[in-house]
């Protein structure tokens, strides 16, 4: 039975990765930041392990690394995320606040993804994925503004491209892929894909990336992007 790891899978693009690989007849390891949220991923059909984690604390992640080192990982996926403020002017930039930001969409997934490298690489399928943004992308920024959420994700991309070229010899698979505008809490209403529909197409591109694809950028419908 494969192993799936997701982050932040407590509602969102989160949870319906849980429940779709659960589905799918894999062992699903799940995170969750806010203790209440256990209900609902225990609610799930399937091999769902519920583990809470902040993944921002640093030193809890080394916990739970050490909890779950005899366990395969095939996939990891760091989809625990935070946008920060919506409208916030170039002189109103609350710095503190972009820290916390950057601790969550980009140092954190880099955290994870070293603490779990062994369990990855110890599996069939060795693949880690992390949610990234069309906002990230530098070429594409044409309306400025989201200095907090843009610059977060342009740096994740920016790791995620280091790390595949460090663990290329481990023959672990790394990329980012863009989930689309999802109708989501952090996406909102007017989002054009459901998150269904979102899991489902990116699932689809996971089974076909392999070691050719690693340090790429995708967007949902499986289009390699450019940086």
């Amino acid at each position: 039975m494969p192993t799936c790891f997701v982050t932040g899978a407590a509602r969102g693009l989160g949870l319906e990765f849980a429940r779709q690989y659960a589905a799918a007849g894999w062992r699903v390891v799940a995170t969750y930041r806010r203790p209440n949220a256990v209900k609902t991923l225990s609610a799930l059909s399937g091999d769902v392990r519920p583990y809470l984690l902040d993944v921002s604390d640093f030193a809890a992640i080394d916990r739970l690394a050490r909890r779950l080192s005899n366990e395969a990982i095939d996939l990891l996926i760091n989809n625990a995320g935070v946008y920060g403020p919506r409208v916030v002017p170039y002189d109103f930039v609350d710095y503190d606040l972009w820290e916390q930001v950057l601790r969550v969409n980009t140092m954190a997934p880099l955290k994870i993804a070293a603490a779990f490298s062994k369990n990855v690489a110890h599996s069939q399928r060795r693949l880690i994925v992390s949610l990234t943004s069309s906002m990230g992308s530098i070429g594409g920024n044409t309306s400025g503004g989201a200095y907090i959420y843009r610059s977060s994700k342009a740096a994740l991309n920016a790791v995620t491209r280091s790390l595949a070229l460090d663990l290329r010899g481990k023959e672990i698979t790394v990329v980012v892929v863009n989930p689309g505008w999802v109708r989501t809490d952090m996406g909102g209403r007017h989002g054009v894909l459901d998150a269904d529909a979102s899991v489902e197409a990116m699932r689809q591109l996971f089974e076909r990336l392999g070691i050719e694809d690693t340090g790429l950028c995708f967007d949902v419908d499986g289009r390699q992007l450019p940086w």
